[in-house]
């Protein structure tokens, strides 16, 4: 049997590693991608007429942080919040820019584990900003079709920030499939073979659901927030699109839920099995005490000591007591059987 998945989301910047910056700028003619860590390297695209990506791995370095926002004109609440990587998702349309803050999910194989990343973007007219915890995400599509001048190269900042949300998403439905495959093993578990060690795995999974739930359900409102804003770094045909992601979101919540009822239904599941595991045990005790009722009743007279007692003297008597006795539960079985208690 596999092992259990569990969540592993990091809520601390401890041993943080080195921060990396990866920017990209494009247009429909042209494509330009480098690696820094020289934070300084990032603010010539700030004003540029091409559309320019700037993702931050790492948020151990709070003076790179800093220095984006006071170049960027982000609010020092804003780069607060950035570092704050517990919070839900949420969304506010502020001047010049849009701060958006959603979880990514990962499924981990060898560790089988879900790792919930907390991923920020700061969308701004011609640019997106990407802070992540870590490196490696599931941006690698988006990348893909920059440099292979696909139609987002034809879009502007705000077509980039929805193929980025678009890719969080999607990547939902890769977690959800290890998780639906989970569900599968552990029902059959339960209904099959149900232990102690089964219903830990449920209760872990429990939990694993509602912390996922947590970090999805609010990024239905932060979508729709996106769809409906009047923010003109937003435009009219990018509304679609985010009407996509917002249905993707909706059936990604609905599989959560159902999943959920599973789980409550797998424990009752549990507990119906055990009680039938003990009505059985129950049931092989009480035929068998009632076959033994009247052999101890008999065995109960014999033991008595009178001084008389019929058959006591006869040679044969042991033999033809330990026959009626055989024969009393002989026939008691073959009852029980007729009647199918057996």
């Amino acid at each position: 049997m596999g092992q259990q998945p569990h969540i592993n989301g990091s809520h601390t910047l401890t041993g943080a590693p080195r921060v990396k910056i990866t920017v990209i700028d494009y247009d429909a003619t042209r494509y330009e991608e480098h690696e820094t860590t020289c934070v300084e390297d990032c603010f010539p695209f700030r004003d540029t007429d091409s559309v320019t990506w700037i993702n931050i791995d790492g948020l151990g370095d709070q003076e790179i942080i800093r220095k984006i926002g006071e170049q960027f004109s982000i609010h020092p609440l804003i780069l607060e919040d950035i570092q704050n990587t517990g919070q839900r998702p949420t969304v506010e349309d502020l001047e010049g820019y849009i701060y958006l803050t959603l979880k990514m999910l990962q499924y981990q194989e060898k560790s089988h584990e879900i790792e919930i990343e907390h991923v920020t973007l700061i969308i701004g007219a011609r640019y997106v900003i990407s802070f992540q915890e870590n490196v490696g995400d599931v941006f690698d599509p988006v990348r893909d079709r920059i440099r292979k001048d696909g139609r987002i190269r034809k879009f502007g900042s705000d077509y980039l920030a929805y193929s980025l949300i678009d890719a969080i998403v999607d990547n939902y439905f890769a977690v959800i499939e290890h998780l639906e495959e989970r569900v599968e093993l552990i029902e059959g578990e339960v209904t099959l073979n149900p232990t102690r060690a089964a219903l830990g795995q449920i209760n872990d999974l429990k939990r694993d659901m509602i912390f996922l739930r947590k970090s999805v359900w609010p990024l239905r409102e932060v979508i729709a927030h996106l769809e409906q804003t009047d923010s003109p770094i937003i435009h009219d045909t990018i509304r679609i699109y985010l009407r996509d992601v917002y249905d993707h979101t909706i059936q990604v919540i609905d599989t959560l839920e159902i999943f959920r009822d599973l789980l409550a239904g797998m424990i009752d599941i549990y507990l119906s099995s055990l009680s039938n595991r003990l009505n059985e045990v129950m049931k092989v005790l009480t035929i068998i005490a009632t076959i033994f009722i009247p052999l101890t009743f008999i065995t109960g007279i014999y033991g008595m000591n009178f001084t008389y007692i019929p058959l006591l003297d006869w040679w044969y008597g042991y033999f033809m007591i330990m026959g009626v006795m055989t024969t009393i539960g002989l026939f008691m079985v073959l009852f029980f059987r007729k009647r199918g208690w057996i």
